[in-house]
């Protein structure tokens, strides 16, 4: 009697709706093909498009999805009601690297806003940030020194984005960089709306002696983007205990990222 072949293991369902969403912001939408590309069935193909376009990456079609480009963006309240204790314990970890003294630097999102608001009552501090949310948690705040990259606010995510910003940055040294994600892939880095905001956060991680990656599990194997920013040297994830192993091992594979789990 012949011994039954061993089912393939079903394929993690993150990293498949990932590779979609991939295939989607390509242009390769259509549900029959998606189907046939990846060995499943149309009712899973429907179900993880209408997840996709739930979490506002993809707009749904009939027959298949397209890419959502701007549109697709979640506003900063729909970015804050989700995750939340997951962002805040993230947040307090990271808030716990800040030493008295430092010069710091925080990107924009809803994960480095609560940051900066955890930052409100410490003192000696000097925070650089093109973030309309950290502006409005520290503009009072009579203990730290506030430097705002200049710029146009780009709407939803309220990050301070152009030239007069990155001159700036330039002339500056960081102790402490912080970059907020929407997405944050192993292979492919941080995921941007924007090849704007994609340099934007390549720059800043240049800039900083230490750079930490704010995101929490949710956001771990995600590109809802097809822009990407890498760090170019060594720099910590912070991300919350939700995350699975297997995935945090993708990010420490090569050497160069520490994790901090909150």
């Amino acid at each position: 009697m012949t011994a039954a072949r061993p089912r393939a293991p079903r394929r993690d369902t993150a990293r498949r709706r990932d590779d979609i969403l991939r295939e989607v912001l390509a242009g390769n939408g259509e549900i029959a093909e998606l189907a046939a590309r990846f060995g499943i069935s149309v009712s899973t193909v429907r179900r993880d498009l209408q997840q996709l376009a739930g979490d506002g990456h993809i707009h749904r079609t009939y027959g298949g999805a397209v890419a959502g480009g701007h549109a697709a963006e979640r506003t900063l309240d729909e970015k804050e009601s989700g995750n939340r204790a997951q962002k805040e314990a993230v947040a307090r970890a990271a808030a716990d690297r800040v030493r008295d003294g430092d010069v710091i630097l925080l990107d924009a999102g809803t994960t480095t806003g609560r940051l900066a608001r955890l930052l409100r009552a410490r003192t000696a501090l000097t925070v650089i940030t093109n973030s309309t949310i950290a502006l409005g948690h520290l503009a009072e705040a009579h203990g730290i020194e506030l430097i705002v990259l200049g710029g146009r606010v780009r709407r939803p995510n309220g990050a301070i984005l152009g030239p007069e910003g990155e001159e700036t940055l330039r002339r500056l040294t960081p102790d402490v960089v912080f970059l907020g994600a929407d997405g944050l892939h192993a292979r492919d880095g941080l995921s941007c709306p924007t090849p704007e905001q994609a340099h934007s956060k390549e720059l800043m991680a240049e800039r900083g002696r230490e750079v930490f990656v704010l995101a929490d599990a949710s956001k771990l194997g995600r590109s809802p983007f097809p822009y990407h920013a890498r760090a170019r040297g060594p720099w910590t994830l912070v991300t919350d205990a939700g995350a699975a192993a297997e995935k945090l091992t993708e990010f420490t594979a090569g050497g160069e990222c520490e994790v901090l789990t909150a």
